[in-house]
């Protein structure tokens, strides 16, 4: 079944063309199992990073890679408050998917 991951991150100020310029490297086409990947600018230094995966096993196996990713971004990336620190993460399986 489908499975989906989307991640909030707000870069530091004067970060946001680094922050996409990482994420341009980011071979997401080596990771087995991913099926699309979209990096949306939710506001002016806010982004959530959007994936699709074939599965939940797909998604968990790319972790690594993710994470070694995420630790490049690290240094430009600020604080979220509220205790949840530099990434807002969410992953799950689709329920519905309404193709238009």
């Amino acid at each position: 079944m489908t499975a989906m991951n989307v991640v909030h991150m707000r870069v530091k100020p004067g970060q946001e063309a680094e922050y996409v310029r990482l994420h341009r490297e980011l071979d997401v086409r080596a990771m087995p199992g991913a099926r699309n990947f979209w990096l949306v600018r939710s506001g002016e230094r806010s982004f959530i990073v959007v994936a699709e995966w074939d599965s939940l096993d797909a998604l968990a196996a790319a972790r690594p890679t993710m994470i070694a990713n995420l630790d490049r971004l690290r240094p430009i990336l600020e604080d979220l408050g509220g205790g949840r620190g530099l990434t807002e993460p969410w992953s799950g399986e689709v329920a519905l998917h309404v193709q238009v």
